[in-house]
């Protein structure tokens, strides 16, 4: 039998109080839906094309810190080399860094006349600010601390006992994570898979400074929800908001569902 354990009220209150204060706004955001015209804002062809464009960046986001996270964590994790925390330590600078202030870095790195940008430019007339691509790069770059953090910790919690039993019995390095490392921290690399998702779906500084804010190009769900504001029309925003959490709840809560739980 389970004893029930009894909160101090010094801890009661405060969890309490910070529950409110996360609840609160969302509680708003519902009270002031005008769920009597939601059908008609929901069938406007803006609406559906900020969500589509949305829903398509970020997954490519996510594909893309995957490809780049996951081998990271797992250099962090597992192996020694001069000036890891340095490389640790850049990695986190996404994560305090304002996104306004990584979309000029961006710009000044890959746009055309940046460090790199300009050389793509020249040679091969390729630019990715203002484009559907930047949005993607922009995404990114915000959300791939949140991946490699979550899958380094998983690593350096996952048992090194297996991987040592796999190269005992002949298996390459490379064998040994695709068969053993990998499937041994999954629910890690989908936890953080989740977390960038959600960031790169929320990503609106970084987004509106390297790729601006072009209907059916580089306008996602954020940055239309700014424009509508901008425009006067909070109903709409409001509108544009409540998708928005509604698709991140929905998707979250899923995914949490199918591999977060913990037994």
């Amino acid at each position: 039998m389970t004893r029930r354990t009894r909160v101090p009220v010094p801890l009661l209150v405060p969890a309490a109080l910070g529950l409110v204060f996360l609840v609160l706004p969302l509680v708003g955001l519902l009270a002031r839906t005008p769920w009597s015209t939601l059908p008609q804002r929901l069938a406007e062809p803006e609406v559906a094309m900020a969500l589509r464009l949305s829903m398509l960046t970020s997954t490519l986001a996510t594909l893309l810190c995957l490809v780049f996270g996951v081998p990271l964590a797992w250099m962090l994790a597992r192996v020694e080399f001069p000036g890891r925390r340095l490389v640790r330590a850049l990695i986190t600078v996404p994560l305090v860094l304002p996104p306004v202030v990584g979309g000029i870095a961006l710009l000044l790195a890959l746009g055309r006349r940046g460090l790199v940008g300009s050389w793509l430019d020249e040679n091969f007339g390729f630019s990715l600010p203002f484009t559907t691509a930047g949005v993607v790069v922009a995404e990114a770059f915000v959300a791939l601390p949140f991946l490699v953090i979550s899958v380094e910790g998983a690593l350096r919690g996952a048992d090194t006992r297996y991987e040592e039993a796999a190269a005992t019995l002949g298996a390459t390095r490379w064998i040994s994570f695709t068969h053993v490392t990998l499937p041994l921290v999954a629910p890690g690399i989908a936890a953080g898979g989740v977390l960038c998702w959600a960031r790169a779906l929320g990503e609106f500084g970084a987004t509106i400074t390297f790729a601006g804010n072009f209907p059916g190009v580089t306008q996602t769900m954020p940055l239309a929800v700014y424009q509508t504001m901008e425009s006067g029309d909070l109903e709409g925003a409001v509108v544009l908001s409540l998708i928005l959490l509604a698709v991140s709840v929905t998707i979250l809560a899923a995914l949490r569902d199918r591999w977060l739980t913990t037994p």
